[in-house]
Order: structure tokens, then sequence, then C-alpha cells
């Protein structure tokens, strides 16, 4: 795929309100919902920039900063970070603000997802490149190849390990 998009084209900001179905023992709100919400964003996302069905394939990282309580209403900002040839990473920022406040927002957690865009048949379909446009999409953009380096890394140590372990006798595994 040749054409490009800034991750202008389809950043978004989420909102809902939080209620007491969603709280853990300890009566703040359970850490997957906050997922939750971080992941519907993402895929809103990925489907904009992708133009089409696109699906969770990695939850990169997820840091958990304050807690949220019921009633905050709660905004996911997400963008995409990096795109190749078929996967994107989308970055999502979580902030919360009390129902009853006019305070300012909360910064309660980030999250980077892997999504795949997919075909018709489910399998793996060329997305758009991203063309940053600004300081702050160019900084992005390095810490997500950062990201993807890491993390092809540690899965080629973790496939040369489980090789190693090879039970005696057995044959090697084919590359």
């Amino acid at each position: 795929m040749t054409d490009s998009k800034p991750p202008s084209f389809s950043r978004i900001e989420l909102a809902t309100v939080t209620s007491r179905a969603q709280t853990n023992l300890l009566g703040n709100i359970h850490g997957g919902e906050i997922v939750k919400l971080a992941d519907s964003a993402a895929g809103v996302v990925a489907q904009r920039h992708s133009g089409g069905p696109a699906v969770t394939a990695a939850l990169d990282e997820m840091a958990f900063l304050e807690p949220v309580r019921v009633g905050d209403i709660v905004r996911t900002f997400a963008q995409v970070n990096w795109a190749g040839r078929s996967s994107m990473e989308i970055g999502v920022r979580i902030e919360t603000q009390p129902w009853d406040a006019t305070t300012d927002n909360v910064h309660v957690g980030s999250a980077y997802f892997v999504f795949v865009a997919i075909d018709g048949s489910g399998g793996p379909r060329e997305v758009p490149r991203l063309e940053p446009e600004t300081p702050d999409d160019e900084r992005r953009l390095r810490e997500a190849e950062i990201r993807r380096a890491h993390r092809l890394a540690k899965r080629a140590e973790i496939q040369a390990g489980r090789v190693s372990e090879q039970r005696p006798g057995a044959p090697a595994p084919q590359p």
C-alpha cells in the first residue's frame, strides 16, 4: 500500500462515566475495565487508520498510575504511533476527573496496543504508512520502533530458549 495518513486522521477521544458495577474488592474501578476502555479506543483508531477491520494482537504495556473511582469521568485519548505492513501500534492515554468537580484531569494510565488489520478471510492486509506531522508524532514513532524491536528480540530469545531445551534424543526443530 503506497498511501499514507497522519496520526491526526485517526486520533480520537472517548469518554464515559464509571459505575459501581465496575468496582473491584477495594471499591475502585477494576483494572480490567480500564484496559477494556483503552482497547476500545485503540480499536477505533486502528480501524480508522487501516480503513477496515483490525484486531488486537497484543497489549504491549499497560501502566496504572492512579486509582479510578466510582463516578469518575474517564477519558481515553488514542492515536497511531507506528504502522508497519499490516500491524500498527496504538498509544492510549487515560485520564479521569471526578463527576462532581471541574478540577484538572488526572493522568491515571497509559497503554500500548498492537493491532493487525485483517481482510474478509481473517488474514492480514496492508495498512497505510504513518506520516508524522509534529515533533511529538516523531517522538512517538521513535519510541514505538524501540518497543517493536524489544518485542521482536524477546520473541526470538524465547524461541531460541525453547530450541535449546529440547529433550535429549528428540529431533531438532526445523527453522
